[in-house]
């Protein structure tokens, strides 16, 4: 069931080539002037901001017991299409809806709602194209949810390996999705991400037959930047390896609901 959202529509009028700066817009006025530590100062304004407004979301999803997932990769990794399989796998055992980060077009939402699980299509195009979901628009898309009737919400975030993972939205946990046709290098190139994140998926493993990948190396490579992290190789189409992440994210949703 698709919900109104925050600025969805179809049509996407962010100009191409349109220059994309940190902070992102969306954030407040802030000043950007870059003499001595002032650029510093002004981005640990904006992120103190967040922290602030995730404080809150966390202490709302707690008040009404809600298990907050908060899945990001690249784009084309494969995140639309495990969260379907995983939405089909989670009901009914538990109720769960879920919001969508995209620059723009609701197709992801479109897809996801078929499930029956309500979502919340969220688009950054109006607001300068951001990369990543601020948790003062997860505030505002929480609106559009009775989290009493939750137990599980899972965020979409929008594809990009880099700015999601420096802004806390409120979530419990996070998961990062990494697909074998990007390159076993990806964890190194992109600590943060998978340093800030709870667990990993390796994800098509089906194409594996007709790639030169290393999944030891990849997974040795995530494990070098999040020692202990659990790595789950899966493929969203065939299903593959589902059961050690379902089971992952049950007994995460479990911890918390009681």
């Amino acid at each position: 069931m698709l919900l109104d959202g925050i600025n969805a529509h179809k049509a996407c009028h962010h100009k191409e080539g349109h220059p994309h700066h940190h902070p992102h817009a969306g954030d407040g006025p802030v000043e950007t002037h870059t003499h001595g530590g002032r650029k510093i100062k002004v981005v640990r304004r904006v992120l103190d901001a967040n922290d602030i407004m995730a404080g809150v979301n966390r202490k709302l999803f707690a008040e009404n017991r809600v298990f907050v997932l908060n899945l990001m990769s690249s784009p084309g990794s494969g995140k639309t299409t495990t969260l379907e399989k995983t939405l089909q796998h989670l009901m009914p055992e538990f109720s769960c809806a879920v919001i969508v980060g995209d620059i723009c077009t609701t197709q992801d939402a479109d897809r996801l709602a078929v499930s029956g699980a309500p979502v919340v299509q969220i688009n950054t195009d109006a607001f300068g194209g951001d990369c990543h979901l601020a948790a003062h628009v997860i505030e505002k898309a929480l609106g559009g949810l009775d989290l009493n009737a939750l137990d599980i919400l899972i965020v979409e975030n929008i594809g990009n390996l880099v700015c999601p993972a420096e802004f806390d939205i409120g979530e419990d946990k996070r998961a990062v999705i990494l697909s074998v046709t990007e390159g076993e290098d990806k964890p190194l190139k992109y600590p943060l991400m998978f340093r800030e994140c709870d667990a990993a998926l390796l994800n098509k493993i089906d194409l594996l037959p007709y790639l030169d990948y290393d999944v030891k190396l990849a997974a040795a490579n995530i494990l070098q930047i999040h020692p202990d992290m659990p790595v789950f190789e899966t493929s969203a189409k065939t299903e593959e390896g589902f059961e050690p992440w379902l089971a992952w994210i049950k007994a995460s949703a479990k911890e918390k609901l009681g």
